[in-house]
């Protein structure tokens, strides 16, 4: 189950990765409107510096569970569990107040929680 575990964790982090990606650097390219629904060029310059931001902190969540994943295997499961537990639980709980706070915006916030949940279980088990 620890590998799976790290799995899952490795996967919630590089999807943040690439939602840092679109936010941060790509926000204005056809890839990021899909997503997240900027359709005008107006729109998409209003929202530049808030996208910009929200980008850096899906990237700081990603590393956060990167490191968790490392000094998990490398030094020490407890440090990298709770390191681990803070990044994916981030992910997970930001997923959920998108998921509550904006009918519209549910189904991306389950791509977004979904698997921060299974590497919070996966962890879960793994550790105990």
């Amino acid at each position: 189950m620890t590998l799976m575990a790290l799995i899952l964790t490795a996967l919630a982090a590089v999807l943040h990765l690439y939602i840092f990606w679109m936010e941060s650097l790509a926000w204005e390219g056809p890839q990021a409107r899909r997503t997240f629904g900027p359709a005008s060029d107006a729109e998409v310059k209003v929202t530049k510096s808030f996208a910009f931001n929200q980008g850096f902190y899906n990237l700081f969540l990603a590393l956060i569970a990167l490191v968790g994943i490392v000094v998990f295997v490398a030094a020490d499961a407890g440090v990298g569990a709770a390191l681990i537990f803070a990044g994916v639980g981030s992910m997970a709980s930001a997923a959920l107040v998108l998921f509550v706070s904006s009918p519209t915006k549910r189904s991306a916030a389950i791509k977004q929680g979904v698997l921060p949940v299974f590497a919070i279980v996966a962890t879960l088990i793994a550790v105990s």
